[in-house]
């Protein structure tokens, strides 16, 4: 085993109108007042997304959860300093609670195209994700690990949704985004691919096909990333705690690390006058069991594919990750953090918002102060 692998994270962040609450299709005018790169740190990373009223922030690797956490605070103080020399707030969720008009694409030949392309599963779009890159030493090692860990994922899913609102409206979803997501052709989970090989056959058809127009495209679940030694993993809603973000790379940190481990089971193996546990359509079924209830219901176990309580599943996956949280000395910060989030998540604290207000701008409100409170406090 690899001990103490680098993490590193990407996080899309709304930019709000603070006194519409809407999300603003300003980034161009955000960036342009960015310090040059020589004065900033190397968490101070802004960069364009598909839509104008996004930013991206990303880590460096870091080795520590610490690090990393400090990283996260750095970048999101650094895009919140951005933003308000615009007039504008930064939030962290999935998608824009308010109804913000149609969105605008960021003039970029990239983005144009696929709109063009694509259409309206594009059109849409402008949710918000959290991506974590975790190191691998090969393209087998990350295949192995992206084979065993898709079951896993789900759960991973459920402790990030935070994306119940959608153009005003209650989705009735924990995470809303992963929905709107799974629109596009390349996205979702993947089938054991079982070698380097056949993961590189089935993303040059899918990119023969035009249902990815690129490598960037390729939008499974988890994925060797294109342009680092890693394996990223992209099925999280952005977390608006920073904590809560820290937690999910914890988890998803041990969980790549027991995947590319040679022998790392899928799943148990079925009866004969059973289906595959974890055949495509299984394991779309347990990511919409996530995405729909969030960690308020019931959830499949990777280990059984039956329906069981929200903490059985994140005991199991703990359990399955104990020696590998062990190592890298973030057991404690997980037995910390799942409580947590099971006691109110990202989904439920907006829904909470609500709930006290029934206002959605006061949900945006709280969305804003809690996204930036690490970073001023």
């Amino acid at each position: 085993m690899e001990d103490k692998r680098t993490v590193g994270v990407e996080e899309e962040l709304l930019l709000i109108d603070p006194e519409t609450r809407q999300a603003s299709p300003r980034s161009d005018q955000v960036l342009e007042h960015l310090p040059p790169d020589e004065q900033r740190d190397a968490a101070e990373d802004l960069d364009h997304e598909l839509f104008r009223h996004q930013l991206e922030t990303r880590t460096p690797p870091a080795v520590g959860l610490d690090e990393l956490r400090e990283h996260l605070v750095r970048g999101r103080r650094f895009a919140a300093e951005a933003a308000a020399r615009v007039g504008l707030a930064t939030a962290a969720s999935g998608t824009s609670p308010l109804e913000s008009g149609e969105p605008q694409i960021t003039r970029d030949d990239r983005y144009l195209d696929m709109v063009g392309r694509y259409g309206e599963i594009a059109r849409p779009g402008g949710t918000c994700g959290m991506h974590v890159h975790v190191h691998v030493a090969s393209d087998e090692e990350g295949v192995r690990a992206i084979d065993a860990t898709a079951p896993w994922l789900p759960l991973v899913l459920a402790v990030s949704a935070n994306s119940p609102y959608f153009r005003s409206r209650d989705t009735g979803y924990a995470s809303w985004r992963s929905q709107i997501w799974a629109r596009w052709p390349s996205a979702g989970p993947t089938e054991a691919f079982g070698s380097v090989e056949r993961y590189r056959l089935v993303s040059e058809r899918m990119i023969a096909s035009g249902a990815a127009r690129d490598p960037g495209m390729l939008y499974f679940d988890a994925r060797l990333s294109a342009d680092h030694p890693t394996v990223e993993v992209r099925i999280s809603d952005v977390c608006t705690a920073v904590d809560d973000a820290v937690l999910v790379a914890a988890l998803l940190r041990a969980l790549i690390t027991w995947g590319a481990e040679p022998g790392s089971a899928r799943s148990r193996v079925p009866g004969a006058d059973e289906p595959p546990v974890w055949c495509a359509e299984l394991l779309r079924a347990a990511q919409w069991r996530a995405a729909r209830y969030g960690l308020a219901g019931e959830l499949v176990s990777p280990t059984t594919g039956q329906l069981v309580p929200a903490r059985a599943a994140l005991d199991d996956l703990v359990d399955l990750v104990r020696e590998q949280l062990e190592a890298t000395g973030d057991l404690d910060r997980v037995r910390d953090g799942l409580p947590r989030v099971l006691a109110g998540g990202g989904a439920t604290r907006q829904r909470q918002a609500y709930e006290r207000t029934r206002s959605l701008t006061a949900v945006v409100d709280d969305l804003v102060e809690r996204t930036n409170a690490a970073a001023v406090g």
